[in-house]
């Protein structure tokens, strides 16, 4: 029986663990749950598996949460506090990172400390502190098992082996809403356009970064933290089937793949399970209506989709500049969401935020905190002069 411990268990990577769980009642428990703000879904969640340690993202939340009488709510904790006393649990075995955003990164480290397995579905915990994070992840003999469909993919396409006989990784993209179309027809498209992903249901953030290639950016930064590669080692390609999920080149110029159907469940058990493997109950690949037996490769166009190159760029810097790329994308795209800039404007607000930042080395956890920040501060106040000129 694995003891585990969801970190954003009201969104889509939560509730579909859930459900993973509920599949295999013999094999998984779960017994810590921490959500944002849904407390009513939450209740629910409570109610049906009575999790030992429970948290909320505000003190507003967790006032709701009480509101709707269910047991254990009153031990809960909000804040970043809760996140810690969830994940650090002494009866959790793993802990799945499925928040958005920066505020499971402390939990995440406590985790670690506490030896903790880690299962990643977070990508800014990487991105902004993933040299903080593996480290500690290798002092602890702790394992990150990636949860994202695309390193979970090129976790099991390597299955152990070196970083030596690593010849490059390959990151497939779908492309999202907006692929094949050039940087001039991209002034005027919407939120509500951009979120009709063609393949995948996500949450509203990494849906937008899915629009505009900043997903697939962040996953080059993440794979370089969980794999131990350069960035001359990470390519990208367009592949708008979604039906392969990353690929793996070997130094011997074999390349291996790992394909299965659009659905998270399946990186979710993979990783609840390793190094077993269980049986599901989800279908099977048909490949006789894989979009009518086609499988398209493409390179993709950092004209129109700048964000990815911008990734590059962070990662090249190996010091703060992910950290400020990480916060001033999720800057630009709540505002592009709440409608007040254009999307060509999301990758305008991170480039200004990046030329302005002076790299600085981030050792420590209050060292990330301070630059994340900086650049919030700085990518808003860069946003109100884009909307002034929007």
């Amino acid at each position: 029986m694995k003891r585990i411990a969801i970190l954003g268990s009201t969104g889509s990577i939560g509730r579909s663990a859930l459900a993973v769980a509920d599949a295999h009642p013999d094999r998984i428990a779960i017994v810590g749950l921490a959500a944002g703000e849904n407390a009513d879904l939450l209740a629910e969640q409570m109610a049906r598996y009575q999790p030992a340690t429970v948290a909320m993202a505000s003190g507003d939340a967790l006032d709701r949460l009480r509101q709707c009488g269910v047991p254990g709510a009153a031990n809960a904790i909000s804040g970043r506090d809760g996140l810690v006393a969830v994940a650090t649990a002494p009866e959790v075995d793993l802990v799945l990172c499925a928040s958005s955003g920066t505020e499971a990164l402390e939990a995440v480290l406590a985790a670690i400390e506490h030896k903790k397995t880690i299962a990643l579905a977070n990508k800014e915990v990487l991105v902004m502190a993933g040299g903080l994070v593996t480290e500690a992840a290798r002092r602890n003999g702790v394992m990150i098992l990636p949860v994202d469909s695309e390193h979970n993919a090129i976790h099991q396409c390597l299955h152990g082996r070196e970083a030596s006989e690593i010849r490059r990784l390959i990151l497939t993209a779908s492309g999202g809403p907006f692929r094949g179309r050039a940087a001039s027809e991209l002034k005027d498209v919407t939120a509500d356009q951009a979120l009709r992903h063609p393949t995948w249901r996500m949450g509203r953030k990494i849906t937008i970064d899915s629009a505009t290639l900043m997903n697939k950016g962040l996953e080059v930064i993440e794979a370089h933290w969980l794999f131990g590669v350069g960035a001359n080692q990470i390519d990208v390609v367009i592949h708008p089937q979604s039906v392969v999920h990353s690929m793996v080149e070997l130094t011997d110029g074999s390349t291996i793949a790992q394909l299965g159907v659009t659905d998270m469940r399946l990186p979710i058990q993979y990783a609840f399970s390793y190094p077993e493997r269980w049986a599901t109950r989800l279908p099977s690949l048909d490949f006789d209506i894989v979009r009518a037996g086609r499988l398209d490769f493409d390179v993709p166009d950092t004209a129109a989709f700048p964000c990815l190159r911008l990734a590059y760029r962070a990662l090249d810097s190996d010091r703060s500049l992910p950290v400020v790329l990480n916060a001033a994308n999720e800057i630009a795209v709540a505002r592009f969401l709440e409608g007040s800039i254009r999307f060509p404007s999301i990758a305008e607000i991170i480039e200004r935020a990046m030329d302005a930042h002076a790299p600085a080395e981030v050792a420590s956890l209050a060292s990330v905190r301070a630059v994340d920040q900086w650049a919030r501060e700085y990518s808003l106040e860069t946003a109100r002069g884009v909307e002034l000129k929007a």
